[in-house]
């Protein structure tokens, strides 16, 4: 039996997780101390999501950027491709916040979103 040890995200305890496997199959999770853990555990040995924050250039607006941020989690594995997709975007402001910027960044089908409003100057 393979074992996989994690420190918890999800809340802000950061349990020490040891997370036991059989082939591709979680066996169980340890050292959580709430349902929070476990359901961490088990998805981040299996197929581990990231949400991804960044900023995009703004033209024309009383700031040169605005945060953006995917709309939900994706991919770990396509964390790159995402930020390679918005590389080089440049938007004209007024830019409000919720705003979708790219949508079904990488193919993943999840939009990129302002997180912030940018007023034209």
């Amino acid at each position: 039996m393979e074992k996989r040890y994690l420190t918890c995200i999800g809340c802000p305890m950061g349990c020490a997780l040891t997370v036991n496997l059989s082939g591709q199959e979680v066996v169980s999770v340890e050292g959580n101390t709430c349902k929070k853990g476990k359901i961490y555990g088990e998805q981040e040995v299996i197929s581990p999501v990231r949400t991804v924050t960044t900023t995009v250039a703004v033209e024309g607006g009383k700031l040169p950027a605005v945060s953006v941020k995917t709309r939900a989690d994706i991919p770990k594995e396509k964390i790159f491709d995402c930020v390679r997709a918005l590389k080089g975007i440049r938007i004209s402001a007024p830019v409000r916040m919720g705003q979708i910027i790219l949508c079904n960044v990488a193919e993943t089908g999840v939009d990129i979103i302002a997180t912030k409003t940018v007023d034209a100057r």
